[in-house]
């Protein structure tokens, strides 16, 4: 490491002030971030020293992130082989679904991160380490065998309309890596639905239909058993399949206290009292799924833990995570059941209450300013004895 570090100090000086690459300095800031602790010190005013810093609070969501996207890549490769009939190993499921993940996550990097670098040059702020869980998160929300040009286009709408138009990073008031996805469903509808996206390389006379999609159409005959839906033997966006891997995800986060566990709770809650009301009407097959097998079907389990808790564009205050939470889990079973044309209802619910989450805390930090007054008010009128 100390080669490159001694890299970064021999240029620096291009890049501060008065040296010919001065206006990419933000640009150099970045890189050298991303390697190294930055050599920042505080000037003056008191301030509080941690361990913990945005870097490392990205690179904990990303370790997070690890077992569903590892799985999601050995599942396929293991869709692939089954889908054409052919015995394969673990390691060669791997390496295939991996060949398959690599392109995507290449082209939204190469593609996000310069977007990212040109607006912090241009407005002179650091480069906000945000975008790396982003990054990691669109290729895992996709069909594996989504052309690259979208994905490319997809993750400069999501940078730049979903973030640097609000004014970056922290600013922005949906999650990028769902807007990336929403973008493609509306955009592109046939590489990102149905039943002949999910499973790479799928035989034109086959049928790579996902759980959601095997409910909508109503032949729950076709149904994958829970066993099968819970560990992730099934087709589905890279990373979203296996809701066990996904838990392991959740478990590391709610232990490093990365993510709220106020979301998390409230959101499968939500959903499991959508699934029961859904039980007891029993309209249809689809509304007669058990409650608590909706919270293994699609990406719920996924937008539970990576998307719902994304600290900036959730909700900030405690009470307002509890509400916030648990009208996602209740929109998403109440979306993907009533419109079966948006099967992934948890997208559509997350990005719906990403834009209600500030006049949620808005209300609850109301309700606390009221309260409190009545509080006051009661103990002047006690004080004079009124």
């Amino acid at each position: 490491m100390k080669p490159i570090k001694k890299f970064f100090d021999n240029i620096r000086p291009h890049f501060e002030k008065g040296g010919k690459l001065e206006r990419f300095y933000y640009t150099y800031e970045g890189f050298e971030s991303f390697a190294f602790t930055p050599p920042t010190v505080t000037k003056v005013g008191s301030h509080i020293r941690d361990a913990i810093d945005m870097k490392r609070t990205m690179i904990f969501v990303v370790v997070a992130l690890l077992p569903a996207a590892l799985f999601g890549m050995w599942n396929v490769g293991y869709q692939h082989f089954l889908a054409i009939g052919q015995e394969s190993t673990l390691l060669a499921n791997f390496w295939y679904g991996f060949l398959k993940w690599l392109p995507l996550q290449i082209v939204v990097f190469a593609v996000g991160m310069p977007i990212e670098f040109i607006f912090a040059d241009i407005r002179k702020h650091e480069v906000a380490e945000g975008f790396i869980v982003s990054a990691f998160l669109i290729p895992l929300i996709l069909p594996p065998d989504i052309p690259l040009w979208m994905v490319a286009v997809a993750t400069a709408f999501a940078v730049l309309i979903g973030k640097e138009a609000f004014g970056g990073s922290g600013m922005n008031i949906m999650n990028p890596a769902l807007l990336a996805r929403v973008f493609l469903f509306f955009a592109y509808p046939a590489h990102i639905s149905g039943d002949k996206v999910w499973i790479a390389g799928l035989p034109d006379t086959m049928s790579g239909a996902t759980p959601l999609g095997i409910a909508a159409s109503g032949d729950m005959s076709a149904m994958p058993s829970i066993m099968d839906r819970f560990l992730g033997f099934i087709p589905g966006s890279i990373g979203e399949t296996s809701t066990l891997a996904i838990l392991l995800g959740a478990a590391f986060l709610l232990y490093t206290g990365i993510a709220s566990y106020r979301i998390m709770i409230s959101v499968f809650a939500g959903g499991f009292l959508m699934g029961v009301i859904f039980n007891l009407w029993g309209a249809n097959d689809y509304m007669m799924i058990p409650a608590w097998e909706q919270l293994t079907m699609g990406g719920f389990a996924f937008g539970a833990v990576f998307m719902a808790t994304d600290p900036v564009s959730a909700s900030q205050t405690n009470t307002g995570k509890w509400i916030y939470g648990f009208l996602i889990g209740l929109l998403a079973v109440l979306i993907r059941v009533f419109n079966p044309a948006y099967p992934e209802g948890i997208m559509m619910a997350i990005l719906l209450m990403n834009v209600f989450a500030p006049l949620i805390d808005h209300y609850v930090v109301q309700a606390n300013v009221k309260r409190r007054m009545k509080r006051a008010q009661f103990a002047v009128k006690k004080i004079k004895g009124i």
